[in-house]
């Protein structure tokens, strides 16, 4: 049916010529030249086969054709122009958020009320997941993800640090011995973040060079990497806030001291080009300000 139709630029220079009888002001509205409105004026007409103007000295008349075809084609742009409004809308007044499922368990939800109060109009959409977040096909506007905050191409915001502690279950403990030092800790099987980074900055932090590449299994995830400590297979780096009860209830024994490793945080991403967006202005604005309290 669609290939039936006048070319859709006709049918404009049609509706915006019948409405005006003339020409002229036609190309005014549309910016284009007079000439250019007639030709497409012309294109209408051959393609249904019938005159739809009466050209006349100075202007143009519709022909009985022109007046029946009129109505449908104004109120067809019409509905296109409020559909279009509508759907423009509800983008502005919808935001997805891609969140890690801890974060989002642990700190984002929590506060979500907050939000709410501060921009009533704003209708939020979580989406809990570790993947990287395809900000184009999964029409998500921002996401919260654990790393170093390098995304080229993308806006990032350091949004909390937290405390992260090393951790090995009792049974690994026991056939490797409690570690004297964090030196002692290079020797041992390592649990990684998905960017494999955790470790190096914690050594770092702890003044030992590393002189291997410290090998073992990486997850995306925060309780997906727990239960892999969990289960002995290393030695993990996670949350303090995490792992409160697995410490308490000695399903976890502590290797070191709790630290705060500043580049190794939760951080606010979104494209480039989304950065004046009110929506993602307003959620950037309220989980920074969020993040200070």
């Amino acid at each position: 049916m669609v290939g039936r139709l006048p070319p859709l630029n006709a049918l404009r220079a049609f509706e915006a010529a019948a409405r005006h009888l003339s020409v002229k002001d036609a190309a005014a509205e549309l910016c284009i030249t007079p000439g250019a409105v007639s030709q497409m004026l012309k294109t209408v007409e051959l393609h249904l086969g019938t005159e739809l103007f009466h050209r006349v000295n100075r202007g143009i008349l519709l022909t009985e054709a022109g007046q029946n075809y009129l109505p449908p084609i104004r109120n067809a742009f019409r509905q296109m122009v409020d559909a279009t409004e509508r759907v423009a809308t509800a983008s502005e007044t919808a935001l997805t958020v891609s969140v890690t499922p801890f974060f989002a368990e642990t700190w984002l939800v929590p506060r979500l009320k907050r939000f709410q109060d501060a921009y009533p109009d704003i209708d939020l959409k979580i989406l809990a997941s570790s993947a990287l977040a395809d900000f184009s096909r999964d029409g998500v506007d921002v996401a919260i993800r654990h790393g170093l905050g390098r995304y080229p191409g993308f806006r990032s915001h350091r949004v909390l640090v937290l405390e992260i502690v090393p951790v090995a279950a009792p049974a690994l403990v026991a056939e490797r011995g409690k570690p004297a030092s964090a030196a002692d800790l290079v020797r041992w099987p390592h649990i990684h973040d998905a960017d494999r980074k955790g470790w190096h900055l914690w050594f770092r932090s702890q003044g030992v060079e590393e002189i291997a590449v410290l090998r073992g299994p990486s997850f995306n995830d925060s309780n997906l990497l727990l239960r892999s400590v969990l289960s002995g297979q290393g030695a993990g780096l996670l949350p303090a806030a995490l792992i409160e009860n697995d410490l308490k209830e000695g399903r976890l024994i502590r290797l070191a001291d709790t630290v705060l490793l500043d580049a190794f945080a939760y951080y606010l991403v979104y494209p480039d080009a989304t950065y004046t967006r009110s929506k993602v202005a307003a959620f950037r604005s309220w989980i920074l300000d969020e993040a200070t309290c």
